[in-house]
């Protein structure tokens, strides 16, 4: 029951069309509208919700652009969602943005902890375009 494919059709396309609209939203700057949008398609994924694989991406997608509009306690909450969903506990970029959210937030043993996996997964590279300060972070405390 996991497999995104076995979403009912209308379930899945109403899914499809909330999250393009949240990308959408979100690339123009329009945070709060993106997220209500990612919260819409979360709320129409049949319980339970986290089973699906599309829970991964809506959560992940929630705390991506929470992260991006500062609201640090949404992104972890969701962010710290998505990666107990299918496929989010390996996830490189959902391990960085929750180490990010929680750095800004002040919790630098659990940012240095979800850092270093996803520097670890992924390399240097997913910190690319990112502020420099949470690679620095991140490889600090993996040499400490």
């Amino acid at each position: 029951m996991t497999d995104a494919a076995e979403l009912p059709h209308a379930v899945y396309d109403q899914i499809k069309v909330l999250g393009a609209e949240g990308d959408g939203l979100a690339e123009a700057g329009r945070f709060d509208e993106a997220i209500a949008r990612y919260e819409a398609a979360w709320e129409a994924l049949p319980e339970p919700k986290q089973v699906w694989n599309a829970a991964t991406w809506i959560l992940g997608a929630i705390g991506d652009v929470a992260f991006q509009a500062g609201q640090t306690s949404l992104a972890i909450d969701a962010l710290g969602s998505a990666i107990q969903c299918p496929g989010g506990t390996d996830n490189p970029f959902l391990r960085m943005r929750l180490g990010q959210a929680l750095l800004d937030a002040g919790d630098e043993d659990s940012a240095a902890h979800a850092l270093g996996r996803a520097l670890a997964l992924a390399g240097p590279e997913i910190f690319t375009r990112e502020d420099g300060r949470y690679l620095a972070f991140a490889a600090a405390r993996m040499k400490a």
